[in-house]
């Protein structure tokens, strides 16, 4: 095809030069062709988007990206790093025969739109919409190759009809404890009502009234409404997660004051899949160290439940090291725990209100700060150690939470760093369970003795056991620490002191949110208040029209009002007479809407049938695209590509729901993401004046070493590009000076996708000097006529083409694509030194390789080559194997036995004359230097060892 001249940017400039407009020119009429052409229109098996004779023999591959939220700035260069390296891939992966379903959507509810609409009065909506008609145009302009019938957004009613659909199987779900699953609440009722099931009371079924039946039931639902703390931001007038709050307590939007209260929230009983979700880890192939952040986060720890009497009542305590009870010569308790009252004296009450109120402020992950000094106060109470039968006295810290087993612990300190510096802080006793080893003892020198008053800090290792004995259970000697556990375990039962049990760190998941755009719950309550399922044939419950999206105005700093949501203001939406099938009634609307979290738990399967008006996803499109393809696999999407920053929440979240759509049979799969790769950040430099705030990168200037903004000099730092640092470049200036496929070569040649990289935008012109180097090889610039010609390749430029095909095949396929690109480069070097422009087949070879990483100048490459179809569906080039056997190789030379040089032989050579060559080799002869040659042994191919006495 022929293009445009560029205009020459000076008298000297050819006029066919590869350039960013010649560049510009080419990518639009290409995406335009894709556009028209469907290419990458993927088939199904069936249904609307089936064509099942183009999948015939072709194994299916399902790439994703974590999708975007359309925030208004539009995209940074930072964004499309993953996108970029995920559409390498799969135009890789389409070139070597497989059926590939690549699409991207939008996570497009949530508050920055809602914000955006407090701000200037337009609806979150048009807003939405907007900022996603810029995003899809950025993206097309990279030539990214996405279906493009499949894109869908949260925000889209036809989506979150189906939100809400997974949402109500939840609700109408339960989890039988016996078969670790959930199972439909219809058949917890049916156990109940035939006495299968006892009643919490024992009372039968039957004879309780319908509240009590319903009160039962709610309880078991994966979906429920209850109270729970939570991080409530009265200035927002909504609650926020952890990662919506500063490490000042403030909210990351808007900058408002966050307090920690208990407030009514729709919860989800993620508790009930923490084993699965933890021992399900071993079988995808993620990063170990995403794995091990799940692992952390669900806190799975076994252990024991221990009872210590007290005035107040028992005190329950879960610890991991029942084997160190003998130990443990105080107890702390969380400033929240609801013993704290009761268990205070009344000279303690003063002291006790204060630092209580202190504790208040503090976030949990300041309070279990290593570095900061433990702080304390004694509640004047006291309890029993069951195992000594000694009084010991219980204190108030914040080091300890209520989120953490049971908001108590009992100390010790022997044992325990913390606990050893609160014992110490506070001059409290400390008794060794456990003698250290000598070398112990030796590398902080001092004597060895189980005196602790000796020791500079805890012993935290394996050792033989003292001071661990009363009349019936004697832990002391060597013994292993699992046989110990076991032994005190089973002596806390005999004793009815506690028992053996396992804990988690994970709590139930908080999904709701006072807000107005988000998600509405299909949720109504009727007259007793209790909730009630909106019916599937009702859905979808669309949010109303308002021209207000605040929440009813709240001082930011009033931690105690009752939030009053935006929906709450709609009376002729919350109040609605429905016909349920018991005749007209009135019901109440949730007033509260789902959190950001729902539509991205389950996005994936919506780009599998997104047009089905009937279903979220067809079974059998769902079982080709996700099923497991061998016994005992997981199945679920073939590569997941996204930022570390949503190791555990989303993806936590998204394989709960998974679960329990696998539990009731709507998915064959029982992961959503079988292979998950992290892509690195883009980082780039960026500068603060003197208040410390940051100024437009873009603005500063360099002068002898030292940066100026607006004339002030500022200070230069570096960081994840990003609005807060105002260090963004928008890939749309990259594509405008020097064209997507130079800006997708350089972000793909910075470092290994997994990696960080520096940004530097004066490095990107070397990527465009490359394809101006290769473009020549095709291409007379002076003329723009055709430099390709039939003569053959010699053997050497044979045997480099073989090479390169050989090596960018396997960096593709282990997705090194810096490294795929660098062979291109020594390829195209190879090539420019030769005369008379390139021949057919490597041209066509090279353009192949180049197509996943430039794929406009590859497909302009290709029809110039003669080709009148696109090159997208061309298989990857083969490499001869003849050409990529080595015609010499390097051994190494042994003089006794230790390696003394290496020389070059010839590659094939059998045992005889691999000897014969390398005796006679100067080198060879220069290490023997004369001396008697007692022993030969030759290893061709390997190596030549050498016995001279």
């Amino acid at each position: 095809m022929s293009e445009t001249p560029a205009t020459p940017t000076a008298a000297e400039t050819p006029p066919y030069r590869y350039s960013a407009e010649l560049a510009s020119h080419i990518e639009l009429r290409w995406q335009d062709f894709w556009e028209a052409n469907g290419t990458f229109h993927t088939p199904n098996p069936s249904g609307p988007l089936g064509e099942p004779d183009k999948i015939q023999g072709r194994e299916k591959l399902f790439i994703l990206d974590m999708f975007p939220y359309p925030s208004g700035a539009g995209l940074h260069v930072g964004h499309p790093l993953g996108y970029i390296a995920t559409d390498v891939f799969a135009r890789y992966k389409r070139m070597a025969g497989f059926n590939v379903l690549h699409a991207l959507g939008y996570d497009a509810f949530g508050l920055p739109a809602e914000q955006h609409a407090i701000n200037t009065g337009t609806h979150p909506r048009v807003n939405t919409e907007q900022n996603i008609t810029n995003y899809r145009r950025q993206l097309r302009r990279l030539g990214l190759g996405h279906d493009d019938r499949r894109s869908v957004a949260t925000t889209d009613e036809s989506f979150y009809k189906f939100t809400q659909w997974i949402f109500l199987q939840v609700f109408n779900s339960f989890f039988d404890d016996n078969r670790k699953v959930a199972r439909p609440i219809h058949e917890l009722i049916h156990e109940f009502a035939t006495g299968v099931r006892a009643t919490p009371t024992g009372n039968p079924w039957a004879t309780l009234t319908d509240v009590e039946q319903r009160t039962i039931i709610d309880g078991h639902r994966l979906a429920y409404v209850g109270h729970a703390p939570v991080n409530w931001c009265p200035g927002l007038g909504t609650i926020l997660s952890n990662e919506e709050v500063t490490a000042d307590n403030k909210s990351d939007i808007g900058n408002f004051p966050v307090f920690k209260r208990n407030m009514r929230q729709w919860m989800m009983r993620i508790t009930k899949y923490a084993d699965r979700l933890v021992d399900d880890l071993d079988r995808l192939d993620w990063p170990e160290s995403i794995k091990l952040m799940q692992r952390n986060w669900i806190g799975r720890s076994a252990g024991a439940r221990v009872r210590f009497a007290s005035a107040a009542g028992d005190i329950e305590v879960f610890t991991t090291r029942p084997d160190t009870l003998f130990g443990a010569t105080f107890m702390v308790l969380a400033p929240e725990h609801p013993l704290v009252d009761s268990l205070t004296t009344p000279t303690q009450q003063k002291a006790v209100a204060a630092y209580r109120a202190t504790a208040a402020d503090a976030q949990d992950f300041e309070r279990q700060s290593d570095e900061r000094t433990k702080t304390g106060v004694f509640t004047g109470g006291f309890a029993t150690n069951p195992v000594t039968g000694t009084s010991i006295p219980v204190w108030v810290a914040d080091y300890v939470l209520m989120g953490y087993g049971t908001g108590a612990i009992m100390a010790v300190p022997s044992g325990d760093t913390r606990d050893f510096e609160f014992a110490r802080q506070f001059d409290l006793p400390i008794v060794a369970t456990q003698m250290p080893p000598n070398a112990w003892f030796a590398e902080r020198a001092i004597a060895p003795s189980a005196d602790c008053s000796t020791w500079p800090e805890a012993f935290v290792g394996e050792g033989s056991y003292v001071n661990s004995a009363n009349d019936t259970l004697d832990l002391n000697g060597d013994r292993a620490m699992a046989d110990a556990k076991t032994l005190t375990n089973g002596w806390l039962t005999a004793q009815d002191h506690g028992y053996g049990t396992t804990n988690y760190k994970l709590r139930d998941w908080l999904f709701s949110r006072q807000r107005y755009w988000g998600e509405p719950f299909p949720i109504l309550f009727d007259e007793t208040g209790m909730p009630v399922a909106v019916p599937e044939s009702m859905l979808p419950v669309l949010l109303p029209e308002v021209d207000d999206y605040r929440p009813t105005a709240i001082a930011a700093d009033d931690e105690t009002t009752e939030p009053i949501p935006p929906l709450a203001r709609v009376p002729e939406w919350v109040n609605v007479t429905l016909d349920l099938g018991e005749g007209p009634k009135a019901y109440r609307r949730e007033v509260n809407v789902m959190p950001q979290w729902a539509g991205s738990c389950w996005y994936e399967l919506r780009y599998l049938d997104p047009t089905n008006a009937d279903a979220f996803v067809d079974p059998d499109v769902e079982r080709y695209w996700m099923g497991p393809r061998t016994p005992g696999a997981t199945g679920g999407v073939d590569l997941y590509v996204g930022g570390v920053e949503h190791a555990v929440l989303h993806l936590l979240y998204s394989r709960f729901w998974h679960k329990v759509l696998f539990d009731l049979g709507h998915v064959s799969s029982q992961e959503p993401f079988h292979r998950l790769f992290n892509q690195g950040y883009i980082q780039a430099f960026a500068y603060r004046d003197d208040r410390g705030q940051p100024v437009e990168a873009s603005d500063v200037v360099e002068r002898d070493g030292k940066y100026f903004f607006e004339g002030a000099e500022v200070a230069r730092e570096y960081g994840k590009m990003g609005k807060s640092l105002k260090n963004i470049v928008t890939p749309d200036e990259m594509c405008d000076n020097y064209g997507a496929d130079t800006f997708r070569l350089y972000e793909m040649a910075m470092g290994p996708l997994d990696a960080s990289r520096p940004w530097n935008t004066r490095d990107v012109v070397g990527m465009q000097r490359f394809l101006q180097r290769l473009w020549r090889l095709y291409v007379d610039e002076h003329t723009s006529a055709s430099l390709v010609h039939a003569t053959p390749p010699s053997q050497a430029t044979a045997k480099v083409l073989a090479r390169t095909i050989d090596g960018v095949r396997r960096d593709f396929e282990g997705m090194r694509f810096n490294t795929a690109i660098s062979k291109l480069i020594e390829l195209v070097n190879h090539l420019t030194g030769l005369e008379g422009g390139i021949n057919q087949s490597v041209g066509e070879s090279l353009a192949q390789m180049l197509s996943p990483l430039a794929p406009h100048t590859a497909e302009e490459l290709w029809a110039r080559l003669g080709h009148r179809t696109s090159i997208t569906f061309e298989p990857y080039p083969p490499a001869d194997p003849a050409l990529l056997v080595d015609d010499e190789i390097e051994i190494a030379v042994q003089i006794n036995g230790k390696v003394r040089g290496r020389i070059m032989v010839p590659s094939g050579l059998n045992a005889g004359d691999f000897e014969s060559f390398c005796l006679a080799h100067a080198d060879v002869t220069a290490l023997v230097d004369g001396k008697a040659v007692r022993k030969v042994v030759a290893v061709p191919g390997r190596l030549l060892n050498i016995i001279v006495g």
